[in-house]
């Protein structure tokens, strides 16, 4: 299993980005896809999930309405886009999926929201 972030960059407050993970190793469409990012000193937290077919997504409550997650299945990709972004938003951001009860971890990429 392999997954593999990319879109990170500097943005200014209020721009927006779109987060890509490309996922190899097994069968995508069969899984669950969920982001997750960590900003400095604090713990990992969860941003969003798609259910394998993207019928159904979940988004914590605070990035409601800013961020969208969805899924090319014919393509192995899930993505994040991310809009009206804030210097808050600044971390690290994972995709990941559990896999034969493992979870498995994109390597990240970087976000960072400053003018």
């Amino acid at each position: 299993v392999q997954l593999v972030e990319s879109g990170g960059g500097l943005v200014q407050p209020g721009g927006s980005l779109r987060l890509s993970c490309a996922a190899s190793g097994f069968t995508f469409s069969r899984y669950g896809m969920g982001w997750f990012r960590q900003a400095p000193g604090k713990e990992r937290e969860l941003v969003a999930t798609i259910s394998s077919a993207g019928g159904s997504t979940y988004y914590v409550d605070s990035l409601k309405g800013r961020f969208t997650i969805s899924r090319d299945n014919a393509k192995s990709t899930v993505y994040l886009q991310m809009n009206s972004l804030k210097p808050d938003d600044t971390a690290v951001y994972y995709c990941r999926t559990v896999y034969l009860s493992r979870a498995y971890w994109g390597q990240g990429t970087q976000v960072t929201v400053s003018s």
